[in-house]
């Protein structure tokens, strides 16, 4: 069996999973609505405050470089070159 069929198979049995939740829950539907909703805000938050660490994280490292490139090519460049700029 391929692996695109065993993904496929495991999230179909996930989204059936979460169906079911849904229709058998003990709560009104506004309830469960009121639920679904406050547990997206907190994944929404989660993922902001990792997307946020990670650009951050990136955006040193593209700097470091830059600044690291333009020294080596200070350093590498011809005189004449660098003057005619």
């Amino acid at each position: 069996m391929s692996s695109g069929k065993v993904v496929l198979g495991l999230l179909a049995g996930v989204a059936a999973g979460a169906i079911a939740g849904l229709l058998f829950a003990p709560d009104k539907g506004s309830g469960t609505r009121k639920k679904i909703i406050k547990k997206g805000k907190n994944y929404e938050k989660k993922l902001e405050k990792k997307f946020s660490k990670n650009k951050d994280i990136a955006n040193k490292k593209f700097d470091k470089l830059k600044d690291e490139v333009s020294d080596f090519v200070e350093r590498k460049m011809p005189k004449k070159m660098a003057d005619n700029k």
